[in-house]
């Protein structure tokens, strides 16, 4: 039992031991990058305008959540950034927000009038509200404004002004009180609320206990309580200043501030670890304060800040203090190790050069030389005010200033002069004093408009002028002196000069010109620097060396390779030890070459300097082993070298892939915050889609990105500012989108990954793969089911066919056989008609035989003699030839002729009639004797006519047909 006990005395040791290093080690890491702030100047201020976020003026509350992301109580409704977008939802009924709190868990806590509740993203990755306002007893309902809202581990506190509510395991209980509240406020793991008129209460559990002596707060109000020092409090109240509560009293607290927090009326305040109070006010801004009360830095709309109204404040891990104003929200970067000092009145107009010489800061500008006092650090004044005055006579352009040896020299348009405090004593009239280097104890060389100037030391140590090196008469804008004793020069536009001086310094007794054709990259822009005891020389494609033995210019391999984006730059400004500033048109950034073979080169802090110098006239300067003076467009800039390590040691936040959107027709968001959810499906009629994506890293710097899509890309995408992408027609399947960020091509944070899937489209689906298959099915067995039918029509068919050929056999059969017999019976028919035409023939030649021998009998008969061998009488002749005659001309024959001619030639004389009515029986004749091709000879016999008498009758018979007179009246008679 005994044994029992000492272990759990032991046990019990332990945890308090290891949570007391734990919490010194999380405050020594914090301390560790933590800056000190500066009482000269203001911190880097970023504006975010309504404008940009788009939404209302007011912004009640800050908060950020485990991912990064800041939350904003906003006039309109809930407002997110992750530091590349804006994003409001609006709570129910559009009620004003104006309380936040993440619990760190993917919850944030919102209340407005009489509502609470959490936002929290859905399955789906869109933040949603939740209300719990149904929780609260019917009898205690929020009617009024939820002000605060604090987790508390695992229960949530909400403050109104007349309640608190505290949420736990899925329970509200209410805590009143006889006064109403002011404001309940969280410090540490205590709770501290006011009640009016009755003095300041601790929250313990579920009950309120009195803090003794709190009514010397007054009835102002307590609208600050902050963690102090060992164990106390901070107290700030609306209108008598700042308290003090150890414990057991409160106290005033007598500081520099508290006169000004009682003038402009003390709102809010928030801890800037590990030693910085920052309260913001009603009518003038932020003053931030240190552990002793010294005002070490006043921000307000005059030297930033777009409204002098702070309605909360909020500080994020990295230190940058979150201002909720009136309208609009600022970040200010309290412990960056830049601080800037604006002209906002644009008095003395741009500058070109800056520097700090016995306890006064000097402006050159292009209206003339400015001075001010410079006491940092004064513990008598609230803070490091100016007051810049033109020394009289400077008026104009000055180019540069120069600290030589005790004395600064002031480079001007119209010549060159000494400074002495507020006063000026003109020591050379050769206009346009670009640059002053060094060549010995004694001697000075200037580069000016028309050449080279000597100044020498006289005998008071101040710097007079000399002479004007004679044979050289170049726009010098940058001069330097190489190991051999050359003067190299940069012409003011165009190519390098190598220049050697006489014994005496001169005059020129050798200069040479080089551009392009020697080596150069480029004729124009080439400027000279000494780097490391060696001359290089810049240009737009990288720096170069000189070689003397070929007298030409290479590439500086070496050191372009290690300056990176910055081989490009076009100026080198001297820093400390062997740290240099490289300018890079418009980009800043410190290379550290004091390792050997090694350069280190930074231009992550120096972000917020960007494009904010005069361009080919960038000026900085040393103050001290760890504070440089740079001058800016409108200003100077103080850096802190110490501080900007610190700052530059703060880790990377994760990416975050925000939305997915369907861009197939009209953009639709798939989800909102995609990077809390993971395998999400999209169907395939939106596989058009763009995915966006953020660093929640909110300091200036140059953010790019990279991707990679697994299943679609085939190797990492190229780097990128632009935070987007776009994929069209993806195809079904899964995917896996990477996205990681670099800042400033240096730091490159983890990848964040989002699964997602593309669905197969409709008719790839397994439900349209079942129907695909059921479709199968189903088309077989109605295939086989036709191919059935079919294949019994196509039998029947098959025996239809058969039997129509059989009978359309039988019925050509038939056809042949009649044909055949047609054939038959038109042979039979054509010998018949030869028959009857020879006949014919047979029988016209025989009556032309027959007249013929009746002819020669008439012809013979004449010379015949009777018995007495008298001729015949005529009487006698008469009757013969009478018989001849009659013989010659008997019908009989033409009528036996006629009947055969018909039948041979069917139905001529009835067509021949038809058409030529007008014909007698001997033009028949005729006709008949000519469709046979009779002769004219046989046609006279027949005719019992002469060969004359024939012809006679054709003619007639022509006129008689009306043939043409081409046209054969035998072929005539034959085609009819």
């Amino acid at each position: 039992m005994g044994t029992l006990y000492l272990a759990s005395i032991l046990y019990k040791l332990m945890r308090k031991a290891i949570a007391f290093f734990t919490i010194l080690f999380i405050i020594n890491i914090w301390s560790a990058f933590s800056a000190d702030i500066k009482n000269v100047g203001v911190p880097y201020v970023q504006n975010y305008t309504k404008a940009q976020y788009q939404s209302g003026n007011q912004n009640w509350s800050v908060t950020r959540d485990e991912h990064g992301i800041m939350y904003f109580g906003n006039a309109e409704g809930l407002l997110t950034f992750d530091g590349r977008y804006w994003q409001l939802y609006r709570m129910p009924n559009g009620l004003i927000v104006r309380s936040v709190a993440a619990d760190g868990k993917g919850k944030v806590y919102a209340g407005g009038f009489g509502e609470f509740g959490y936002w929290e993203n859905n399955k789906k990755g869109f933040l949603k509200y939740n209300s719990l306002a149904h929780l609260v007893p019917k009898a205690s309902m929020p009617n009024e404004e939820i002000w605060k809202i604090y987790v508390d581990g695992e229960r949530v506190i909400f403050q109104s002004f007349g309640a608190i509510f505290i949420y736990s395991k899925g329970k509200i209980s209410v805590v009143r009180a006889p006064n109403p509240f002011l404001f309940l406020f969280k410090t540490g793991n205590r709770y501290f609320v006011e009640q009016v008129n009755s003095g300041l209460f601790e929250l313990k559990s579920n009950h309120l206990d009195f803090i003794e002596g709190s009514k010397i707060l007054g009835n102002s109000g307590v609208l600050s309580i902050l963690p102090f020092q060992h164990d106390k409090y901070l107290i700030g109240t609306a209108k008598n200043g700042l308290f003090v509560y150890d414990g057991k009293q409160i106290s005033p607290w007598k500081n520099q501030a508290n006169d000004f927090l009682k003038t402009y009326q003390l709102n809010n305040g928030a801890v800037i670890p590990n030693k910085y109070f920052a309260f913001g006010t009603i009518l003038n801004g932020i003053v931030i304060i240190d552990a002793v009360g010294n005002v070490v830095q006043h921000i307000n709309k005059s030297s930033g800040l777009q409204n002098n109204t702070v309605l909360s404040l909020f500080t994020d891990s990295e230190q940058n203090l979150w201002a909720g104003l009136d309208n609009g929200i600022d970040r200010i970067e309290v412990n960056s190790p830049l601080y800037f000092y604006f002209d906002k009145t644009g008095r003395f107009g741009t500058v070109y050069s800056s520097i700090i010489f016995n306890k006064k800061i000097y402006l050159g500008t292009n209206q003339g030389l400015f001075y001010s006092d410079w006491l940092p650090g004064g513990n008598n004044r609230l803070l490091q005010t100016f007051d810049f005055k033109l020394i009289p006579g400077s008026q104009g352009q000055v180019w540069d200033l120069s600290l030589q040896d005790g004395r600064l020299l002031c480079g001007h348009n119209d010549g060159t002069y000494q400074v002495n405090g507020s006063g000026i004593a003109k020591i050379s009239s050769v206009n346009g004093g670009w640059t002053v280097k060094k060549l010995n104890e004694n001697l000075l060389i200037q580069g000016t408009y028309t050449g080279l100037v000597i100044y020498r030391k006289d005998t008071g140590g101040n710097w007079v002028f000399d002479h004007k090196i004679d044979g050289f008469g170049e726009p010098s804008r940058y001069v330097e002196e190489d190991s051999k004793g050359q003067i190299w020069v940069s012409h003011a536009y165009k190519g390098i000069y190598k220049i050697t001086l006489s014994s005496d310094f001169k005059k020129v007794t050798s200069r040479k010109y080089y551009d392009k054709y020697s080596g150069l990259p480029d004729s124009y822009n080439v400027n000279v620097f000494s780097l490391e005891n060696r001359i290089v020389f810049s240009s737009d494609s990288g720096f170069c060396i000189y070689d003397d033995i070929t007298d030409r210019f290479y590439k500086y391999q070496q050191l372009n390779k290690m300056l990176g984006t910055f081989a490009s730059s076009n100026k080198i400004i001297a820093a400390i030890g062997k740290k240099y500033w490289f300018i890079n048109h418009g980009r800043v950034a410190l290379a550290d070459l004091s390792t050997p073979g090694k350069l280190t080169i930074d231009s992550n802090r120096f972000n917020t300097l960007n494009g904010q110098m005069v361009q080919h006239y960038e000026n900085i300067n040393l103050i001290n082993n760890s504070i440089y003076l740079i001058s800016v467009d409108d200003g100077f800039v103080i850096l802190n070298d110490d501080d900007a390590l610190i700052a530059n040691k703060i880790q990377l936040p994760e990416i975050l892939i925000r939305k997915v959107e369907n861009i197939t027709d009209k953009v639709a968001v798939i989800s909102e915050n995609s990077g809390s959810i993971n395998d999400i499906e999209i169907p395939f009629s939106q596989n058009n889609i763009r995915i966006t994506y953020s660093l929640p890293y909110y300091r200036q710097a140059k953010i790019k990105y990279q991707y990679y899509l697994e299943g679609y890309s085939r190797q990492w995408s190229d780097w990128t500012a632009q935070s987007q992408k776009e994929f069209t027609n993806l195809s079904q399947g899964v995917y896996k989108f990477s996205v990681r960020a670099k800042i400033n091509d240096e730091n490159i944070s983890p990848a964040a990954i989002f699964s997602f899937t593309i669905l197969p489209p409709w008719y790839a689906t397994k439900i349209a793969v079942f129907f695909y298959l059921l479709l199968v099915v189903l088309v077989f067995y109605i295939v086989r089911y036709y191919y059935h039918l079919k294949l019994t029509r196509h039998q029947h068919f098959i025996h239809e066919k058969l039997d129509r050929e059989k009978e359309e056999f039988l019925k050509q059969e038939a056809i042949a056989n009649e044909q055949q017999i047609v054939k038959i019976k038109n042979e039979q028919l054509q010998a018949d008609l030869a028959s009857k035409s020879r006949e014919l023939a047979n029988s016209a030649m025989n009556i032309v035989y027959k007249n013929e021998l009746l002819q020669k009998i008439s012809e013979e008969i004449t010379h015949l003699k009777d018995g007495s061998g008298k001729q015949l009488s005529d009487d006698q002749l008469r009757r013969i030839q009478k018989v001849i005659h009659e013989g010659m001309n008997d019908e009989r024959d033409w009528n036996i002729f006629e009947s055969s001619f018909n039948e041979a030639h069917e139905n001529f004389f009835k067509k021949l009639k038809s058409d030529h009515p007008g014909l007698v029986p001997n033009d028949l004749k005729l006709c008949a004797y000519l469709r046979m091709n009779m002769s004219s000879k046989e046609m006279a016999s027949l005719l019992n006519i002469s060969l004359r008498g024939v012809e006679i009758r054709r003619y007639r018979l022509r006129k008689k047909l009306n043939l043409e007179h081409d046209k054969n009246l035998v072929e005539f008679l034959i085609e009819l």
